[in-house]
C-alpha cells in the first residue's frame, strides 16, 4: 500500500513513517518543514526505494492536488499540525490556518482523488488528534476520556485540533469518504522537538538551569511512548473500522511532579552531576499557563478489545530510553537550540 502521511518530518509523524518504511509500506512524506520538522528524523528511511519526501503545505490546495496525481496514495495518515499549546496561546492564527484549514484542503484533495478512482472502499484517510479535544478530568482516577466524551476545548490549539476531527467526521458522513480518527495522549520519545516538557527538562537538566514546573506541579498527564504511539497507528490504518474513533493512551498516568523527578533520578544514574547533587535540586516551579487543564487520562478499551494493541513500555523503562537517547544524540538537539521559541518561556497569555 502506497501511504501518503503529511507531517511526517515532525515528531509523531516521523516515527510513523519509519515504522511504516520497515513495514513494507511504499512512503510519500509531505512536509512544510516549519520550525519543528527536522529531516534528520527520517534519516534512516531517507535511502530506502520505498520512501520519498515532497516539500509542501497543507495550505496550499494546488499542491496537495498535484501530490495526489502524482503519487496515487491509497491511504492517508494526517498528522500535519501545529501542536504546541503555548505558542498556540500566543499566535493562534497559525493554528486555526494550518489546523483547520489545511486540514479541510487535504479532505478535499484527498476526496477528489478518491472519487477520481471510484470510491475505492479499500482507501482509508486517517486523521491523527488529540486527547485533549475533550477538555479537563476531574481528580477521580475512574474517570476517563471515552471515544463518546463530549468534546469541550480549552486552548487555541485544542480547539483548532477538535475542529478538525469535526470536518473528519463530516466528510465521512457527508460524502461517504473512508475515515479514521485517533486521540492520542501525550507523546514522549526520540526526536521529541525541544519545546516540550520532557526534552525541556532533560536539556535544561544538562545544561545547569533551572527545571520549570508550571503552577503546582499537580496536572496530571497519560504518556505514551512515541514508537508505541506509531504502531497503533498502523494498527488502526489496518484493521479499523471507517467512521471510527479509536483513543491511544499509554496507560501511564503522572503529575507532571512526579514525571520531572522520575527524569532527574534517571539522569542522576545515567549522567552524573559534577558535583554528585541531584537534578532534582534545579526544580523550580513558575507561573502557570492559562487555562492549564488539570488532567487528562484516555480508557484505550475500544483499541485494545477490537484491535488488540496495548502500550509495550512502561513510563519508566520509555523515559530511560529516552534519555538515553538524548545523551547519546547531542548533535541532533544542538542543531535545534537555535530556532525559534527554542530554550524561551511561551504563552505567558
Amino acid at each position: 500500500m502506497r501511504l501518503l502521511v503529511t507531517g511526517g518530518a515532525g515528531f509523531i509523524g516521523s516515527a510513523v513513517v519509519r515504522h511504516a518504511v520497515a513495514r513494507g509500506y511504499e512512503v510519500v512524506n509531505l512536509d512544510a518543514l516549519t520550525y519543528a520538522a527536522c529531516l534528520d528524523n527520517v534519516a534512516s528511511v531517507a535511502q530506502s526505494p520505498r520512501y520519498s519526501f515532497v516539500h509542501a503545505d497543507i495550505r496550499d490546495r494546488a499542491a496537495l492536488d498535484r501530490v495526489f496525481a502524482e503519487h496515487a496514495p491509497e491511504a492517508v495518515l494526517h498528522l500535519a499540525a501545529e501542536s504546541h499549546v503555548d505558542r498556540s496561546i500566543d499566535g493562534p492564527g497559525a493554528f486555526v490556518e494550518t489546523n483547520i484549514t489545511g486540514t479541510y484542503n487535504l479532505l478535499e484533495a484527498a476526496r477528489g482523488h478518491w472519487q477520481a478512482l471510484g470510491k475505492p472502499d479499500s482507501f482509508r484517510f486517517q486523521h491523527i488528534s488529540t486527547d485533549e479535544v475533550y477538555g479537563s478530568l476531574p481528580a477521580d482516577p475512574s474517570v476517563k476520556f471515552t471515544e463518546n466524551t463530549p468534546y469541550d476545548p480549552r486552548s487555541p490549539y485544542s480547539a483548532s485540533k477538535a475542529a478538525s476531527d469535526h470536518l473528519v467526521r463530516a466528510w465521512h458522513e457527508t460524502y461517504g469518504l473512508p475515515v479514521l480518527i485517533t486521540n492520542c495522549s501525550n507523546n514522549y520519545g526520540p526526536f521529541h522537538f525541544p519545546e516540550k516538557l520532557i526534552p525541556v527538562i532533560i536539556l535544561k537538566a544538562l545544561a545547569g538551569k533551572p527545571l520549570p514546573i508550571y503552577g503546582d506541579g499537580r496536572h496530571v498527564r497519560d504518556w505514551l511512548y512515541v514508537e508505541d504511539h506509531a504502531e497503533a497507528l498502523l494498527k488502526v490504518l489496518e484493521q479499523g473500522v471507517p467512521g471510527r474513533s479509536y483513543n491511544i493512551g499509554g496507560e501511564n498516568e503522572r503529575s507532571n511532579l512526579d514525571l520531572v523527578r522520575t527524569l532527574c533520578t534517571i539522569l542522576d544514574a545515567l549522567c552524573t552531576r559534577s558535583d554528585g547533587a541531584s537534578y532534582a535540586e534545579q526544580i523550580t516551579f513558575v507561573t502557570d499557563r492559562p487555562g492549564h487543564d488539570a488532567r487528562y487520562a484516555i480508557d484505550p478499551s475500544r483499541i485494545r478489545d477490537e484491535l488488540g494493541w496495548r502500550p509495550s513500555v512502561t513510563v519508566e523503562e520509555g523515559l530511560r530510553r529516552t534519555v538515553a537517547w538524548y545523551l547519546e544524540n547531542e548533535s541532533w538537539w544542538r542543531a535545534l537550540e537555535a530556532r525559534e521559541g527554542v530554550g524561551k518561556r511561551l504563552g505567558t497569555g
